[in-house]
């Protein structure tokens, strides 16, 4: 069974612990089997390349590496605050995320 999160591709987080705490980045990709995900500009790390046709003088390269989604927060769009996230079921009976402090529908 695939496991559920309150944190999807395309959402904007906050980090909550680590050298990146308090910054906000976009959620680029979800590993959802090691339960990390992947965020625009948060845990850089730095990549040793051998010279190759894209890169040819080789060298370092600074890349984005996964970070457990227990340290991300989903950030309202709404507000652009940080909130809890609830699922509720609509009057057509579909599953929807919503935010805990606004109570608004995301997306």
């Amino acid at each position: 069974m695939q496991k559920k999160f309150n944190i999807r591709k395309g959402d904007t987080v906050l980090v909550l612990s680590g050298e990146y705490k308090g910054q906000q980045g976009k959620v680029l990709e979800m590993h959802i089997k090691d339960e990390k995900a992947l965020v625009e500009g948060i845990n850089l790390v730095s990549k040793h390349t051998k010279p190759n046709a894209k890169n040819p003088q080789g060298g370092i390269i600074k890349k984005e590496a996964p970070i457990h989604v227990s340290n991300l927060m989903l950030v309202d769009p709404a507000t652009g605050k940080p909130t809890r996230v609830g699922k509720k079921r609509t009057e057509a009976g579909k599953l929807v995320r919503y935010s805990k402090k606004t109570g608004e529908v995301i997306k």
